[in-house]
């Protein structure tokens, strides 16, 4: 299969609510059976306020699906930089954030948000995975794991 329609799975990680410091984490994708994954971050709705606006990201790795197993991706296992998921800018509605890669060895991997005192956001995390060792069905949608 030397295809990219029928080498990956597309998962549809959440549609998060940003809002102020509190952060936002998206569900897992479970890279069990795949080599690569990565995130595309799609801006729905930002209508921050006041001076101190706008998010970053930083991509979380775990064994488990537990969510107090996440910890931050080493910068070595990632293709591109956090600071690409950045967003501050209001005018940034229906776009793309930007892309990162993850290449590390952990199962479950995830973006987590945290804002500013004035974020009001709402972003649509999609996951794409790539080269998978037996891919079930051709051009699958696959299922995100909830964190535990």
């Amino acid at each position: 299969m030397r295809d990219f329609k029928n080498n990956v799975q597309v998962v549809h990680l959440g549609n998060l609510t940003l809002s102020g410091t509190t952060p936002a984490a998206s569900d897992w994708v479970d890279l069990r059976g795949w080599d690569s994954v990565v995130f595309i971050p799609v801006n729905n709705t930002i209508t921050d306020a006041g001076t101190a606006a706008g998010y970053s990201a930083v991509v979380q790795e775990g064994d488990t699906s537990a969510a107090s197993g996440a910890s931050a991706v080493d910068d070595d296992d990632l293709i591109g930089a956090e600071s690409a998921l950045t967003e501050a800018t209001d005018g940034n509605d229906n776009t793309v954030t930007g892309i990162i890669g993850y290449r590390g060895n952990s199962r479950y991997v995830r973006v987590n948000y945290t804002g500013t005192t004035g974020t009001d956001a709402d972003v649509t995390v999609i996951a794409v995975l790539y080269n998978g060792h037996r891919v079930p069905d051709a051009n699958s949608v696959g299922t995100s794991v909830a964190a535990t």
